[in-house]
């Protein structure tokens, strides 16, 4: 069996950049950056105040109560038409421009209206609630680099910049569920030997959480010549072909068979559990990716090739999922001879997370799958996780945080 990591890798590098484009703000979440973003401007633009108040001179305000003449209320989206002078105040807004002259805020909570004048209640040093010009970015400055993906919080960065970012567009992906026990979700009646379709609303699913576009291809049987013009059509129409089923040894597992004859196959069996049998390769190009036909294992195939290399074509430059370290609250049996990712629950008491299996481990049960924040992944060569053991989680609730350098090495 082939190590997991060598597999990974061989995945990843086989993986081609998606083109890239300029893409409006409201367009660009999920996606990652192909040219790094400076600041054309300072941020803010204008020095200005953080909170409702009046712009006072620091001076007039060190020592309270005092009395100062009011000489304008500039309301929020205006600017002040005089300067602030000794011994006078300007009514002001949060993030309205600090009128010359001025170099302090006093927080309307702190004064007291008067007619034509302002009483301050509390004494406050000079600067407050002051917030300067370039305060967050200074123009020239270096934002985000290639590779980043772009979360909401980035988004408005670059709103508050101004800036459409380049970034490398959306992946296509084609999906398609194979076997002829395989039935649509919404069956109500099952006749003997079939069931419902799970593996493609989970692959769906996590694809969309992604931000990937999906072409559906639907269920499809086991019958060459049909799984032959899915396969061609979804290369055809994606960058990316998934499928599941139909790639371990038995008489009507199609998959590898047809890819290697429309296209290229390097099949392994991947020294994981669950997930064993995998088929990679390309159909006119398209990369494809054979995922086994148990839900669990279409999970951790996913999880583990599919998605770090969705993320490697994006650009994103860190593509495997966050990992931390766990105490083991139980015994469970693993497999010595693969990498073993078992669905746990993780709970924290005094600052330690621990760990305890989600229920059943077959790779055909999803209730412990769903039940699961985290897989433990147990390396090559353990043969039991005892209660207490230190081990490594898989947070596949959290972003990724991982770079392939940092996983894979090289």
């Amino acid at each position: 069996m082939r190590p997991l990591a060598e597999a990974q890798r061989d995945v990843l590098d086989a993986m081609p950049l998606l083109p890239t484009a300029t893409m409006p703000l409201d367009q660009a979440l999920g996606l990652a950056l192909a040219r790094p973003v400076e600041a054309p401007h300072d941020v803010p633009p204008f020095t200005n105040s953080a909170m409702d108040g009046y712009a006072v001179q620091g001076a007039d305000v060190g020592s309270a109560p005092a009395t100062l003449r009011l000489l304008e209320d500039v309301p929020a989206g205006h600017v002040a038409q005089g300067a602030v002078t000794a011994g006078a105040a300007i009514k002001i807004m949060t993030g309205a421009p600090m009128p010359d002259g001025a170099d302090t805020v006093v927080k309307v909570e702190d004064t007291e209206p008067l007619p034509g004048a302002v009483r301050i209640l509390a004494a406050t040093a000079t600067g407050t609630a002051v917030r300067p010009a370039g305060g967050d970015l200074t123009a020239g400055s270096p934002v985000f680099g290639v590779g980043e993906r772009l979360t909401a919080r980035h988004v408005a960065v670059l709103a508050s910049l101004g800036i459409n970012p380049s970034v490398r567009r959306r992946p296509r992906v084609a999906v398609l569920s194979t076997g002829d026990e395989v039935l649509p979700p919404d069956t109500q009646t099952l006749g003997p030997g079939q069931i419902r379709d799970t593996n493609r609303p989970l692959l769906i699913g996590m694809l969309q959480r992604l931000g990937a576009v999906v072409v559906d291809l639907g269920i499809v049987g086991d019958d060459a010549e049909t799984l032959r013009n899915a396969l061609a059509s979804g290369a055809d129409q994606a960058d990316m072909v998934l499928t599941s089923g139909g790639v371990s040894k038995g008489e009507y597992d199609l998959v590898k068979a047809i890819l290697a004859e429309l296209g290229t196959v390097d099949f392994w069996q991947v020294a994981m559990q669950p997930a064993k049998p995998f088929a990679f390769g390309h159909i006119s190009g398209t990369p494809l990716l054979g995922l086994p036909g148990n839900p669990v294992s279409v999970m951790v195939a996913y999880e583990q090739f599919a998605r770090p290399a969705l993320l490697h074509m994006m650009g994103c430059d860190q593509v495997f999922r966050a990992q931390a370290a766990a105490i083991s609250a139980e015994r469970w049996r693993t497999h010595p001879a693969k990498v073993v990712f078992t669905r746990v629950i993780t709970e924290v008491r005094d600052d330690v997370t621990y760990v305890r299996t989600s229920g059943e481990q077959m790779s055909n049960v999803l209730s412990s799958l769903a039940r699961a924040t985290a897989f433990a992944v147990v390396p090559v060569g353990t043969g039991y996780v005892e209660e207490g053991d230190r081990v490594t989680i898989e947070l596949f609730r959290a972003p990724a945080t991982r770079t392939a350098s940092e996983v894979l090495g090289g």
